[in-house]
Protein backbone atom coordinates (compact mmCIF):
# COMPACT_ATOMS: atom_id res chain seq x y z
CA UNK A 1 0.00 0.00 0.00
CA UNK A 2 2.75 2.66 1.14
CA UNK A 3 4.54 1.89 -2.40
CA UNK A 4 0.95 2.85 -3.97
CA UNK A 5 0.98 5.89 -2.35
CA UNK A 6 4.78 6.81 -2.78
CA UNK A 7 4.31 6.18 -6.50
CA UNK A 8 1.20 8.76 -6.95
CA UNK A 9 3.15 11.08 -4.84
CA UNK A 10 6.13 10.94 -7.40
CA UNK A 11 3.55 10.89 -10.16
CA UNK A 12 2.00 14.10 -8.69
CA UNK A 13 5.44 15.51 -8.08
CA UNK A 14 6.46 14.93 -11.45
CA UNK A 15 3.27 16.67 -13.02
CA UNK A 16 3.67 19.50 -10.96
CA UNK A 17 7.06 19.97 -11.92
CA UNK A 18 6.39 19.41 -15.63
CA UNK A 19 3.50 22.17 -15.58
CA UNK A 20 5.67 24.41 -13.79
CA UNK A 21 8.81 24.43 -16.49
CA UNK A 22 6.48 24.79 -19.00
CA UNK A 23 4.65 27.50 -17.58
CA UNK A 24 7.67 29.55 -16.90
CA UNK A 25 9.17 28.69 -20.21
CA UNK A 26 5.65 30.34 -21.74
CA UNK A 27 5.89 33.32 -19.29
CA UNK A 28 9.71 33.14 -20.87
CA UNK A 29 9.11 32.75 -24.51
CA UNK A 30 6.35 35.90 -24.32
CA UNK A 31 8.68 38.25 -22.49
CA UNK A 32 11.28 37.27 -25.44
CA UNK A 33 8.61 38.33 -28.06
CA UNK A 34 7.78 41.49 -27.13
CA UNK A 35 11.06 42.54 -27.37
CA UNK A 36 11.60 41.66 -29.90
CA UNK A 37 8.23 43.00 -31.51
CA UNK A 38 9.29 46.65 -29.64
CA UNK A 39 12.81 46.10 -31.77
CA UNK A 40 10.36 46.06 -34.84
CA UNK A 41 8.35 48.40 -33.71
CA UNK A 42 11.09 50.94 -33.35
CA UNK A 43 12.94 49.29 -36.57
CA UNK A 44 9.64 50.50 -38.81
CA UNK A 45 9.76 53.78 -37.70
CA UNK A 46 13.06 54.27 -38.89
CA UNK A 47 12.19 52.77 -42.30
CA UNK A 48 9.04 55.33 -42.37
CA UNK A 49 11.85 57.91 -41.51
CA UNK A 50 14.01 57.45 -44.76
CA UNK A 51 12.04 58.74 -47.81
CA UNK A 52 12.07 62.07 -45.61
CA UNK A 53 16.21 62.00 -44.75
CA UNK A 54 16.29 60.99 -48.68
CA UNK A 55 14.57 64.10 -49.78
CA UNK A 56 15.97 66.21 -47.21
CA UNK A 57 19.47 65.09 -48.55
CA UNK A 58 18.03 65.63 -52.33
CA UNK A 59 17.25 69.49 -51.56
CA UNK A 60 19.98 70.05 -50.07
CA UNK A 61 22.56 69.12 -52.93
CA UNK A 62 19.93 70.88 -54.99
CA UNK A 63 20.99 74.39 -52.90
CA UNK A 64 24.75 73.07 -52.80
CA UNK A 65 24.91 73.03 -56.80
CA UNK A 66 22.98 76.41 -56.40
CA UNK A 67 25.82 77.77 -54.40
CA UNK A 68 28.39 76.24 -56.24
CA UNK A 69 26.76 77.89 -59.56
CA UNK A 70 26.37 81.22 -57.87
CA UNK A 71 30.99 81.10 -57.07
CA UNK A 72 31.31 80.02 -59.99
CA UNK A 73 29.40 83.05 -61.21
CA UNK A 74 31.39 84.95 -59.32
CA UNK A 75 34.79 83.85 -59.89
CA UNK A 76 34.14 84.76 -63.86
CA UNK A 77 32.81 88.09 -63.56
Amino acid sequence: MSEIVIAILSFSGTLLGTFGGILTSAKLTNYRIEQLEKKVEKHNHFAERIPVIEEQIKVSNHRISDLESEVQKCKTD
